[in-house]
């Protein structure tokens, strides 16, 4: 007979992913180890796989990609600070993100939507210049 105060070492993988806030509800956790999002010690992994303590995961959620390192077991979802203290994320995923994040924030920087189509005038200049994308612009360097 199983004692219910020890706690169990290991749980399904989608079921840990669920617990520490990496997906909102566990059928999205199943999905992405499906879609082979999940990574366990690389390699593939399939969410019945027991999760457990030191094992390291690359996670790829919108766009973002994730290395962590299980600290501890939890099958039960907590406040997001609790959750946090389940695992840690290496320095150079920390750093990967980071810099894709300012990355995109770079390339964002310069977009404004234009609230109205572009006259004739506007439609000349943006036919002008995407003709001459390819080109490069020798007047820069006068």
């Amino acid at each position: 007979m199983t004692n219910p105060t020890i706690k169990e070492t290991r749980v399904r993988l989608d079921k840990w992913l669920w617990a520490a806030r990496f997906f909102k509800t566990r059928n999205q956790a199943k999905q992405a180890i499906e879609g082979g999002k999940v990574h366990v010690n690389q390699s593939r992994a399939k969410a019945a796989r027991p999760a457990a303590i030191g094992d390291t995961l690359e996670i790829s959620r919108n766009q973002q990609r994730f290395t962590v390192k299980i600290l501890a077991i939890s099958e039960q979802r907590a406040k997001a600070h609790i959750a946090q203290s389940l695992y840690e994320e290496t320095v150079e995923s920390i750093n990967q993100r980071e810099g894709q994040i300012a990355r995109q924030r770079m390339e964002r920087a310069g977009l404004r939507m234009p609230n109205l189509r572009p006259s004739k005038k506007g439609r000349r200049e943006l036919r002008r210049l995407k003709q001459n994308a390819h080109e490069p612009d020798l007047d820069l360097f006068e």
